[in-house]
């Protein structure tokens, strides 16, 4: 059974803050109100990148996922919440509730797929995570991912959110820095086309190559 990390941020959305708290002891604010604000400044450069149909993966409360839609893209939300699921599609974008490593729609048709909001760290496995989008895409797609700054390289391991006084159960999660992505993307047969940021994120455009 999945499960379901970030439903604590999900439903306690008013709670207090938010914090996403890795074994290692590092931990990070979780930006909530943006989950559920109107896409950011800084997402516009991944819809720019995006020109045919899209996964969103991870969606959340679907903020990108109806920005991409608005673009004119034919897009899918995906997440294993079904409380983000329902906000996703009372936005009026399309979404399904799915773990990602399930059988997801139109298979291998995909133009993109996006990773935003630290979703790289998604199953805890960047490789893994890496290969199931690259099997998603057709074959010249590419895959959005938003990654850590310069200087933090890789990370695995289990963490756990808290919202107020909620913890919510531990699961597998990693973070990938932006000169550490290009190892993990060349084992799942993925090239790092361009590093590019937008305010004070980074992104990342990878796309398919000739590895089997």
């Amino acid at each position: 059974m999945t499960v379901d990390g970030f439903a604590t941020a999900l439903h306690d959305r008013d709670a207090g803050a938010h914090w996403l708290v890795h074994a290692d002891g590092a931990r990070s604010r979780l930006p909530v109100d943006r989950w559920h604000g109107p896409a950011e400044p800084a997402t516009e450069p991944v819809v720019a990148r995006c020109a045919g149909p899209t996964l969103d993966l991870g969606c959340g409360p679907g903020r990108l996922t109806l920005a991409l839609t608005r673009a004119g893209l034919a897009t899918l939300g995906v997440d294993v919440s079904a409380r983000a699921v329902g906000l996703t599609r009372a936005r009026g974008a399309v979404a399904v509730q799915a773990d990602l490593f399930d059988p997801l729609p139109a298979e291998g048709r995909w133009a993109h797929a996006v990773l935003l909001d630290g979703n790289i760290g998604i199953g805890g496995d960047p490789v893994a995570l890496l290969r199931r989008c690259r099997a998603l895409l057709r074959p010249a797609g590419t895959v959005l991912v938003e990654l850590d700054p310069p200087g933090t390289g890789i990370w695995q391991g289990q963490a756990h959110v808290v919202s107020g006084r909620d913890r919510g159960p531990s699961f597998r999660w990693a973070r990938l820095d932006t000169r550490a992505v290009h190892a993990p993307a060349a084992t799942a047969g993925l090239a790092v086309r361009e590093v590019f940021p937008a305010g004070r994120r980074w992104f990342a455009e990878l796309g398919t190559t000739a590895v089997g």
